[in-house]
């Protein structure tokens, strides 16, 4: 997924010679993970706008806290930031009754009635047709129940071993291992053109 946007991480306060000290470190270490961090974003929110504003804000964040970083991923550490402001701004959102989908953000019945709704562009086989590959896999992604949706994110499309991911989500490496093999099987029958079990749909182990 391109990237839309410019990073603005003059606003950043702090002492001048300690940021310059950080800024050049933080640019090797963090910088090169913008792109995955767009990425994640914009299948958590599932909105490119909103994405934007997700990631300045967490790499903001992150630039502030790098003095703190400890070492260890510095990918996992930013992922584990953009994750969060993913989450902060969806429930910021719905909290201003703008309908969006996040973790317990709708029911099941409101949930399917928003996958069901109809697009302003070409319907949705045509659409399927017409799309590049990676587009198709895209759209499957964004069929999965959140908490598959976010594993199979992490592993397939950005490479995180399951420590990483572990640390991204805030769960134990066993409930990262049902994530990742259950949202397989959802993905397996989303592909063959079925859906997720209604128990599946929005559940997480």
């Amino acid at each position: 997924m391109g990237r839309l946007f410019t990073l603005r991480l003059a606003s950043a306060r702090g002492p001048e010679t300690a940021a310059r000290a950080d800024a050049g470190e933080f640019r090797r270490a963090v910088l090169p993970h913008l792109d995955g961090a767009y990425n994640l974003a914009c299948y958590l929110t599932r909105d490119p706008a909103l994405s934007e504003d997700v990631v300045q804000d967490a790499f903001l964040r992150a630039f502030r806290a790098f003095p703190q970083f400890r070492g260890g991923s510095a990918r996992a550490w930013l992922f584990a930031i953009v994750r969060n402001c993913s989450l902060t701004a969806l429930a910021a959102r719905h909290a201003a009754n703008v309908r969006t989908i996040g973790i317990g953000a709708l029911s099941q019945d409101e949930a399917g009635q928003v996958e069901r709704a109809a697009d302003a562009g070409p319907d949705p086989e045509q659409s399927l047709i017409e799309r590049e590959g990676a587009q198709r896999a895209s759209d499957w992604l964004n069929a999965l129940p959140e908490p598959f949706r976010e594993a199979l994110v992490l592993r397939e499309l950005e490479d995180l071993s399951y420590k990483e991911i572990a640390e991204v989500t805030g769960v134990a490496i066993g409930t990262v291992m049902s994530r990742l093999a259950r949202g397989r099987a959802i993905l397996a029958r989303v592909i063959e053109g079925g859906d997720a079990e209604p128990q599946e749909r929005g559940q997480a182990t």
